[in-house]
């Protein structure tokens, strides 16, 4: 299979078996379409097939046939788009570097180097180790999307490598098979619907459905074929009523029906719960004229002919979709009430909605649309470099690309009146990120059509929508669980690991300074020379690295300390026990005061560090924390308030009070009336009876206010037991 290519779909087989020879009619058909070319490049071409024959000679096929057959069958996709001499090359060499011997730089020798970086492009990194299939996977996405960002031949092989593949798949197992149709369906196809490779995006998806469901396939097409039967009567007459309506209007036109792909189909009948009867609009039609005022006026033709269906027309002209399709979407009822589908467009965006980018190299009359096509292409294409360079490990770059390769989008107004696209579900949020990342990370709230909305808004198409910023304003960590965009979530999570590597810096330092102190050295005296030594051995790149492993709980602050000093770990503080560590509570990520507890200002305290989270302060009572203390007594740490926390802590409190009119409203004045803020309140109903119990979670500022607010409520009459709630 192909270098970045199925996975084993078809990979070589170490039988010796004659090759294809230059002879063979595939090979002459091959040369033949190649007559774009000019000759001398053409002769590179034939070199280049001489050179992988012998490369693959005496491998095989699963299925039996010579190796060549599948490199010679993604160079003629390639010469059908009319791709230029390097790609069709590095088609032909695509597999080389991974199943023999020849490496890039003898690539680069015979056929120079653009060809030698397209093969590797897409070559395997089956020489690394990795933990699972999954992981393999991800980082052989990330490096051909790499290389696809620097050249997009890249991409073109492989999904024509892929294409060839999928359709002989035939003497694989059925397992496999399986996993490489549901990885096309999940990658592959959407990325050639991106790039507006409409026709082989259908391909990809039928060939693929066929493999996972083929029973489901089989009954689909004899159903197909049998209502292309029944149906031709009335296919016929819709089709001479739009022909006819054409020439009346005096609108030159080319009228032809089109056929759902099956997978569409199938999908259309899965997600609305529809049997084949039920789906009407198997066939569509497809109007195709000379320019675009004709297809306005084509359109006005259609709706005179049928009535059109409201809440059915789509202008992808006037706002063509992301990959740079174009066309008028209608759809009107036609003889009998069958909704018939027509799309309308003109030639040079029928050549675009077929091949896309590759459009570029096929229709050199079609300079203008596929252009810009060219231009949102590439801007797609940095996308990914700066969605690279904010991803910590290939699964999460693989995460973030997955959800931008959804084709479903709303086209949104800035206030400007600039058109954005985002995909369909997409928040207030994502928009923000998508003007700009400082946008994004500094966002408070959205008018959306003119009103003031949460961020989590979901936009429909038509809003406009502007942010409101504020210049302290940081992400939270709860927008991960609503935003929709790869470059969203990945600026989000980029920004909370490096506030949190920050804050876990400046309590991994505090920790050791403190067990510095305690075996009798100032932080300032640990002399230079120390610390470089410590962090060559380490492995860090600096000293803040390891105040985040510390601070993160990676590393012992104490174990630290002794290797600063070089002295014996078994060595105790000069004074006994380290003192506490000093907390305000406002630290951010680095600190979590546990939610089991609730610790508050005056509850005695105490800190576990917990690898990869930082400190987490639970009272000294929590009944959480009871045999975790005594199983692993070194991970636990003491911890005192600052004396001025300057910050209000939630707290939960259980009251239970009699049913009577207007007892909660006095029981939130009381609370209200000791100076404390109500975050959340609810009530048990197990047993509505003469007793109520409810829940409130109140912010104090210590456990002084506290008490005060437990004070105020017990003079309120209908209340007969009041208590903190923990655990």
């Amino acid at each position: 299979m192909a270098g970045i290519t199925s996975p084993g779909t078809v990979g070589p087989a170490a039988t010796p078996s004659g090759a294809t020879a230059p002879e063979d009619p595939a090979f002459r058909v091959f040369i033949d379409s190649l007559s774009y070319l000019p000759p001398d490049e053409v002769e590179l071409v034939r070199a280049a097939y001489a050179f992988s024959e012998a490369a693959h000679r005496g491998q095989t096929r699963l299925s039996g046939e010579p190796y060549i057959t599948h490199p010679l069958a993604v160079a003629g996709a390639l010469a059908e788009w009319h791709m230029d001499a390097q790609a069709v090359i590095a088609a032909l060499l695509h597999d080389v570097m991974e199943d023999t011997a020849v490496g890039k730089a003898e690539i680069a020798e015979r056929f120079g180097k653009p060809v030698a970086e397209l093969v590797d492009g897409l070559s395997k990194l089956d020489k690394i180790e990795f933990q699972s299939y999954q992981e393999a996977q991800a980082e052989n996405f990330r490096k051909m999307l790499m290389a696809m960002a620097r050249d997009l031949r890249v991409v073109l092989i492989k999904l024509a490598d892929r294409l060839h593949n999928l359709q002989t798949m035939s003497a694989v197992r059925a397992d496999k098979r399986r996993r490489i149709a549901h990885e096309t369906l999940e990658i592959y196809a959407p990325i050639a619907n991106r790039l507006g490779l409409n026709k082989l995006f259908r391909q990809l998806q039928d060939l693929s459905f066929e493999h996972i469901h083929p029973m489901r396939a089989r009954v689909l097409a004899r159903a197909v074929r049998a209502a292309r039967g029944n149906r031709r009567e009335l296919l016929t007459r819709i089709l001479d009523g739009i022909q006819g309506k054409m020439q009346e209007v005096a609108i030159q036109a080319q009228v032809f029906g089109r056929e759902k792909s099956l997978y569409s189909i199938y999908r259309k009948m899965l997600d609305k719960h529809l049997s084949f009867s039920q789906v009407l609009d198997i066939y569509g039609f497809r109007v195709v004229v000379r320019d675009v005022p004709t297809c306005y006026l084509a359109l006005g033709a259609l709706h005179a002919l049928y009535k059109p269906v409201p809440g059915k027309f789509k202008d992808y002209i006037a706002i063509p979709k992301a990959n740079g399709y174009q066309s008028l979407h209608t759809t009107l009822i036609g003889p009998y009430g069958t909704p018939v589908e027509v799309q309308i467009r003109t030639e040079s965006m029928h050549h675009l909605a077929q091949e896309g980018v590759a459009s570029h190299w096929l229709y050199k009359d079609n300079e203008d649309s596929s252009a810009d096509l060219q231009l949102k292409t590439h801007k797609w294409l940095q996308s990914l470099l700066e969605l690279q360079s904010t991803a910590v490990d290939s699964s999460e770059f693989f995460e973030h690309v997955k959800v931008d390769l959804f084709p479903d989008e709303v086209y949104v107004f800035t206030p400007k009146g600039k058109i954005m696209a985002l995909p369909r579900g997409a928040t207030a949020v994502d928009f923000a990120y998508a003007v700009h990342t400082d946008i994004g990370n500094r966002c408070v709230a959205a008018r959306i059509n003119y009103d003031l909305m949460p961020l989590r808004t979901e936009l429909a198409n038509g809003d406009q929508v502007e942010i409101i910023t504020a210049a302290h304003a940081n992400p939270n960590p709860a927008w991960l669980s609503y935003v929709k965009t790869g470059r969203a979530r990945s600026k989000i999570r980029h920004f909370l690991k490096t506030m949190q590597h920050d804050e876990s810096a400046s309590l991994g330092e505090t920790m050791l300074n403190q067990e510095l102190l305690a075996l009798g050295m100032a932080p300032s005296e640990v002399p230079i020379a120390s610390w470089e030594q410590l962090v060559r051995d380490s492995g860090n790149r600096s000293m803040k690295e390891i105040h985040t492993d510390i601070g993160l709980g990676r590393r012992l602050a104490a174990v630290v300390a002794r290797r600063l000093l070089a002295t014996d770990d078994a060595l105790q503080p000069e004074h006994g026990h380290a003192a506490s560590l000093v907390i305000r509570g406002t630290e951010g990520m680095a600190i979590q005061l546990a939610p089991c507890c609730q610790p508050i200002p005056g509850d005695a305290i105490i800190g576990s560090i917990r690898k990869g989270q930082g400190l987490v302060v639970h009272t000294h009572d929590c009944p959480a924390i009871r045999s975790a203390r005594s199983s692993d007594p070194q991970k636990w740490i003491d911890v005192e308030w600052e004396p001025e926390a300057g910050k209000l802590f939630d707290v939960r409190i259980r009251i239970t009070a009699k049913n009577a009119r207007g007892v909660l409203g006095r029981i939130a004045t009381g609370i209200s009336d000791a100076g404390s803020n109500i975050e959340n309140v609810s009530m048990d109903e197990k047993n509505p009876g003469l007793y109520t119990v409810l829940h409130f979670t109140v912010q104090v500022s210590d456990r002084v206010h506290l008490a005060e607010v437990l004070r105020v409520l017990r003079r309120i009459p209908e209340v007969v037991r009041l208590a903190r709630e923990r655990g």
